[in-house]
């Protein structure tokens, strides 16, 4: 095993800047590279690793050129989604033309729509690439000690959980393309309930046994617009995104949410309830959960912060994110999440797949992970336009493309 493993990351957004914060606490990696369309955007993506002395850090010109680099030894895929499959199009071809990679990891969800899905892991698996699909709430340190105390103490002695729930919940993405649901596959519940998912199937799945042995059998869900679809928040909405985002015109969903029926190798069921929001208003972005079983519980709520602020009306300063992410308000009683990289689990993750890529095993989640998460969400999508319980996998699932990606999805129905 080397020593130190090359980052290059395509992205330079919001999401890479958050994986960047956390390299801070991954010992035998580098972030060495930076490619976005936007190469200014790029420029100040590379400046900012290097502020944060996580890696010498430039901005390439090109995908080609940043996997050709032989400092790049694994790339960070965290543009949007629209860009996925053109992305890793050009990450395999160089591959193909002797450029070399010891991993990728793609940051959630994998693609749009399971098609898509397929599309992505076939590419990677097409030349050997070890792979993984970052989902960074399961590496969340309540998640991690909670579910292994739980299993430990309360399942081995009592029986397995029954039921487990979880939910992201914040005011809105900060990125126009995000609200485009012809661009992004969707609304919150394809940008935000891949998270939810994939909590649920971890804590329900017992510690050593492989996500099969998790079978989803139903899949109940709806979809609705509460907040952005109002005149006046449409209105502002438009004003804030540009003129692109119109949820008069072209709407996607705010809320989401659905519960998944499972059924273990042993017989027993279990149930998943998620949800998430793009229209919780509070302190800022929450996160939460809990796991339910014969004789135990457990539950995490992100906001419930060691450490609170409070500010009176004449503290008066500029909009910001500085106490929370999604943060509301600058006045009253406010919960500040200290380390938010470590809090949500992006720290936890890009060890693990830093040490995985390094190592040539497979990690915890790989891209056929995220195939089966976009499963379940397209499943979701086509539960609440049927209105109605379905057998999973329902039929057409590999085409199925919602109606809100493709624009004709009537919120009032």
């Amino acid at each position: 095993m080397t020593d130190r493993l090359g980052i290059g990351f395509i992205g330079s957004g919001f999401n890479a800047r958050f994986h960047m914060q956390s390299f801070t606490g991954v010992r035998d990696a580098d972030v060495r590279g930076v490619w976005s369309p936007n190469a200014k955007n790029a420029a100040a993506a590379a400046a900012y690793a290097r502020q944060l002395e996580v890696g010498e850090a430039r901005a390439y010109r090109s995908i080609t050129e940043m996997v050709s680099d032989p400092a790049i030894d694994a790339i960070w895929l965290c543009g949007p989604n629209q860009a996925r499959i053109e992305n890793i199009q050009e990450i395999v071809l160089a591959l193909r033309n002797g450029a070399e990679l010891r991993g990728i990891a793609c940051e959630k969800p994998l693609a749009r729509n399971v098609e898509e899905a397929k599309r992505v892991a076939k590419l990677a698996s097409s030349v050997g690439l070890n792979t993984g699909y970052l989902e960074n709430q399961l590496f969340a340190p309540e998640i991690t000690r909670g579910k292994e105390l739980i299993w430990a103490r309360g399942a081995a002695l009592t029986g397995r959980p029954y039921l487990a729930r979880a939910a992201e919940e914040h005011s809105g993405p900060h990125m126009p393309w995000f609200w485009q649901a012809s661009l992004q596959g969707g609304g919150v519940l394809n940008d935000m309930m891949c998270h939810s998912v994939e909590v649920v199937r971890h804590l329900l799945t017992k510690p050593g046994d492989p996500r099969s042995s998790l079978r989803p059998l139903r899949i109940t869900a709806n979809i609705a617009s509460l907040k952005w679809t109002r005149p006046a928040y449409a209105r502002r909405l438009s004003a804030t995104m540009g003129k692109q985002v119109d949820y008069r015109k072209r709407p996607a969903e705010d809320f989401a949410r659905a519960t998944i029926e499972y059924e273990a190798e042993s017989g027993e069921r279990m149930i998943g309830e998620v949800t998430t929001s793009w229209s919780f208003v509070g302190a800022g972005l929450r996160l939460s959960a809990e796991l339910l079983g014969p004789e135990y519980s457990m539950s995490w709520n992100s906001l419930d912060s060691g450490l609170k602020l409070f500010f009176s009306r004449e503290v008066k300063g500029k909009a910001g994110e500085d106490l929370v992410e999604k943060q509301n308000a600058e006045t009253g009683m406010m919960p500040v999440v200290a380390e938010e990289a470590a809090a949500y689990g992006y720290e936890a993750e890009n060890r693990h797949f830093v040490r995985a890529f390094l190592s040539g095993k497979k990690g915890m989640l790989t891209f056929d992970d995220g195939v089966e998460v976009m499963q379940i969400l397209m499943a979701a999508y086509m539960s609440a336009e049927k209105g109605r319980t379905l057998d999973f996998p329902p039929k057409g699932l590999d085409k199925f493309s919602p109606e809100v990606a493709r624009g004709k999805w009537n919120p009032r129905k």
